[in-house]
């Protein structure tokens, strides 16, 4: 009888070692940028599957860029190539939805409860919404900031302590600064890519894209045309020449000009790529109209999209961490970008004390009020739409055309592409 006990029990243990302690449930995420983001994926998703251990993350190949993010999503949706969750630019959440690929995370938000709680404002909650829906949970949030050399404002006569508060006063240090010769340019503003800072200065002065209905571009009204000729201005005052991104931020980075403006997700790897070459600082971007002016918030949302019950809620789980405080925590170190989570904002346990002991960061974080949506065109045709006024922004900037005809040719193309209700 000894025997006979002593062999069901090494039988059990060996079904039991035959079989798996839980079972895993594998997600498969996509992201943009992975020269911002691969570092702090593979941080988040570490600590996420330690502290889940049922829960395996697998990666997709990333997309260069947000544009490049979406259009992929849009083809893989409804195949078996589609990702689990993705992380989409926020301006394109609207697209996602209109074609109704995105879970809806309203009801998950509801069945919560305590969203405050873990850090999620209704503020931030409504940075990743489209018409009341919960599309996403925001991720990373940007606003646009100055940049500075500090060795060549102070060579062109500026005092870097006191860095200029207006558009005018910098295209008159940044042509100072074109002045020095020895190949350094004044200053850099990343145009390219997307419409976002254009947007930048657009919201600044007070204007938006379209008219509330949505059937009427605005853009090129007063405060657009106020826009561009400041684009044209960077040329011929400022001593920006035609750069392309990197190349911009290879130049800035190199020593080689005065002043760049772009994200402050990018903060961390200017600083990595700037070293000790010369001595970096940042400031808040000036804008056009200091009262009504406003800034476009960047950066992008987490967002399910896996049809499977049992996928969907390890999607949501790893939706909230990677979009809680811990990845609050990593993310903004890890990138420049400012918190979207108030938890990992105030809390000394994450980022309460970050701030004060890294100043270079505190421009992003000082703006937060200014920032309201990147604006999202309707219909199907959005990433033409962006398109379409980066070429425009180009011709201003390569000077084969006058800041008003570029910007009224803009319209004019965009208008074409609204739909028509």
């Amino acid at each position: 009888m000894k025997h006979f006990t002593q062999f069901l029990a090494a039988a059990a243990l060996s079904v039991a070692a035959a079989m798996p302690a839980h079972a895993e449930t594998t997600l498969t995420i996509h992201y943009p940028m992975p020269g911002f983001f691969k570092d702090v994926m593979d941080t988040i998703s570490k600590k996420f599957m330690e502290e889940n251990p049922d829960i395996k993350i697998q990666f997709a190949a990333p997309s260069a860029t947000y544009e490049d993010g979406i259009q992929l999503i849009l083809r893989q949706a409804g195949t078996s190539e589609m990702p689990d969750v993705t992380f989409i630019g926020l301006n394109r959440l609207r697209m996602l939805n209109e074609r109704n690929v995105a879970v809806d995370m309203t009801p998950l938000v509801q069945k919560e409860g305590n969203m405050a709680e873990q850090g999620f404002s209704d503020t931030i909650l409504k940075l990743a919404q489209v018409k009341g829906k919960q599309v996403g949970l925001a991720f990373a949030t940007s606003n646009p900031i100055m940049y500075y050399n500090a060795d060549l404002v102070k060579a062109a006569g500026g005092n870097p302590d006191t860095p200029p508060k207006t558009w005018d006063e910098v295209i008159a240090l940044a042509g100072k600064i074109k002045a020095l010769g020895n190949g350094v340019d004044g200053m850099d503003f990343r145009w390219q890519g997307d419409d976002w800072m254009f947007s930048a200065l657009l919201f600044g002065a007070g204007g938006k894209m379209l008219s509330d209905d949505e059937q009427k571009v605005t853009f090129n009204g007063p405060e657009g045309q106020k826009a561009v000729e400041l684009i044209s201005r960077f040329v011929k005052e400022g001593g920006m020449p035609v750069f392309t991104k990197a190349a911009g931020e290879q130049a800035f980075a190199a020593g080689k000009v005065g002043f760049e403006f772009q994200t402050t997700g990018a903060l961390v790897n200017t600083i990595k790529n700037v070293g000790a070459k010369f001595d970096l600082r940042t400031a808040q971007i000036p804008l056009l109209d200091p009262e009504k002016g406003h800034l476009p918030t960047g950066g992008n949302a987490v967002v399910i999209l896996a049809k499977d019950p049992a996928k969907q809620e390890a999607a949501w789980k790893f939706a909230k961490f990677a979009a809680g405080p811990y990845g609050a925590s990593v993310v903004v170190p890890g990138t420049g970008y400012v918190p979207n989570n108030e938890l990992a904002a105030k809390s000394a346990e994450y980022l309460g004390d970050f701030y004060k002991k890294n100043p270079l960061f505190q421009a992003g974080l000082s703006q937060m009020p200014r920032m309201i949506p990147w604006y999202a065109f309707p219909g199907t045709n959005g990433v033409k739409v962006t398109q379409t006024i980066v070429d425009n922004l180009s011709r201003i900037v390569d000077g084969s055309a006058e800041p008003k005809e570029a910007l009224d040719d803009a319209a004019a193309d965009v208008e074409g592409m609204l739909p028509r209700s």
